[in-house]
């Protein structure tokens, strides 16, 4: 009779996540092309819980190439692509024995729609992976995340646009023939439900090229699921051990009362972030979607052959990212409040950006997901975005994030122990970096902090934080000892 686990397992991942576009800069170097999130401001004015990437239309594309006086901080991230070696030594001596990185496309295919791959970013990322396994870390790779070649969006309307799909498998497939013998880990598109919060970054439609932009963006996801599932295929066909998974946010909500509407109307919402997940890990269009679809008067075109690839490529493990959670109510999902139908906790606390903190909601997702798929689940991303201060010894106290951090891990011992099978965890951004939604660097999460400010103004310098010494002893006892 198998045994109940009695904590993390001994070969589990213990990571980092990072993104390209937030931490590499060094954007014209190695004859990389401008992608969406290269045009992305500094929003460092305003209510910090209404900061996020917003539509795009063509004049703010055009606009952003023109301006000379502005600070696009993704253009210059925190100079990884130059000091990739020794920020990599330093988070090693946490002891992560992974780090989850992208891929820039556009450092691959400038454009996007280029016959052959740039030498000059394949040979960037053999040397990056190479330093990862240099210091003991499993690489974690990847391909699509608020990356594309802006060439794509603004001459193709990026995912909208069928044509996308062959560009998006030329591109994997350079990665997958260039990397076969060093990465094992992919994870094919990030947070693939966010269609609403990164809409253009994420698939990089301009808003005034469509007549109907709800559609357009389900069109242009579906497009990218179908790309997916054709990664996944040639992916196999490359390397057979490649295990190649799925990521979405974690999207799902809790009901705001027992009210029977406020649980059915509950029931719809996470319905509709299930979506993604369900495509890519079962390959069958769920009939709960195709309803939606309907009563949305959304139109979408699937060809035969797509769910024919879908249904005969899914993935080979499940991630996700989880930061807060939040509630539904039949009257909030009637009139799509916030765009997602979503209000807040009213118990739970909340960090300075508006994110409701809640642990145990962790344990409950990861027993939700487990049970409706049944593969291995990575934690690709949880983290704490808050201020930091620099004492006048130099320290840098961050207890808030610790506790954040240690009861979030907490959860994670427990769902394993309820039987889960959770095989890794990557805290986001081990190094402090761009923020992905407002373009900021003060909204921190790192254990190691990096001068600079908004506007990429200070020495560089890298500075651990109490963080840095928790997560180590975290990995050290494998997560017996949280400092709980």
């Amino acid at each position: 009779m198998r045994q109940v686990p009695d904590g993390f397992p001994k070969d589990f991942l213990w990571g980092g996540a990072i993104a390209a576009n937030q931490a590499e800069g060094a954007y014209q170097e190695g004859n990389k092309g401008l992608c969406v999130a290269d045009i992305l401001k500094v929003q460092d004015k305003g209510d910090l819980k209404k900061k996020s990437n917003k539509e795009t239309t063509m004049a703010d594309i055009e606009y952003a190439l023109q301006d000379t006086t502005g600070y696009y901080p993704k253009r210059y991230g925190i100079d990884f692509y130059h000091t990739y070696k020794e920020d990599l030594k330093l988070l090693a001596e946490t002891g992560m024995n992974s780090f989850r990185t992208s891929i820039n496309w556009a450092r691959i295919f400038s454009n996007g729609d280029e016959d052959e791959p740039n030498e000059a970013g394949l040979q960037f990322y053999d040397d990056l992976i190479d330093e990862m396994l240099k210091n003991g870390m499993e690489p974690l790779i990847t391909l699509s995340h608020y990356e594309m070649p802006l060439h794509l969006a603004t001459t193709y309307n990026g995912w909208y646009n069928r044509k996308t799909i062959d560009f998006f498998a030329k591109f994997c497939e350079a990665c997958f023939k260039r990397y076969k013998d060093k990465v094992k880990y992919w994870i094919v598109v990030n947070q693939i439900n966010l269609i609403q919060h990164e809409s253009f970054n994420h698939l990089g439609i301009p808003e005034d090229r469509v007549e109907n932009l709800v559609e357009a963006k389900y069109q242009g996801v579906h497009n990218e699921m179908v790309a997916s599932a054709l990664a996944t295929k040639i992916g196999h066909e490359i390397n057979p051990d490649f295990q190649i998974g799925c990521m979405v946010y974690n999207g799902l909500a809790e009901p705001l009362t027992c009210k029977p509407e406020d649980v059915l109307a509950n029931l719809q919402h996470n319905q509709m972030e299930y979506f993604f997940s369900d495509l890519l890990m079962r390959g069958v269009y769920p009939g709960y979607a195709l309803r939606y679809f309907k009563e949305q008067n959304i139109h979408l075109d699937i060809p035969e052959e797509d769910e024919i690839l879908l249904k005969e490529n899914t993935a080979d493990f499940f991630s996700m990212s989880y930061y807060y959670t939040m509630c539904t109510s039949a009257e909030s999902w009637r009139t799509k409040q916030n765009d997602y139908g979503l209000i807040k906790n009213p118990h739970i606390e909340e960090s300075e950006w508006g994110w409701g903190i809640n642990p145990l909601g962790l344990r409950t997702v990861l027993n939700y997901f487990w049970d409706r798929y049944n593969k291995p689940i990575i934690i690709a991303e949880n983290g704490y975005g808050t201020f930091d201060t620099i004492n006048e010894d130099g320290t840098i106290i961050d207890d808030a994030r610790i506790h954040y951090l240690a009861t979030h891990v907490e959860a994670i011992r427990e769902a394993i122990i309820d039987g889960v099978d959770v095989v890794g965890y990557f805290p986001w951004g081990p190094i402090d970096i761009i923020s992905c939604s407002s373009s900021e660097m003060k909204k921190r999460y790192g254990f190691i902090y990096v001068d600079l400010d908004d506007y990429g103004q200070g020495s560089g310098k890298r500075i651990k934080k109490k963080s840095f010494d928790w997560y180590k002893r975290v990995i050290d006892t494998n997560g017996e000892d949280l400092g709980l």
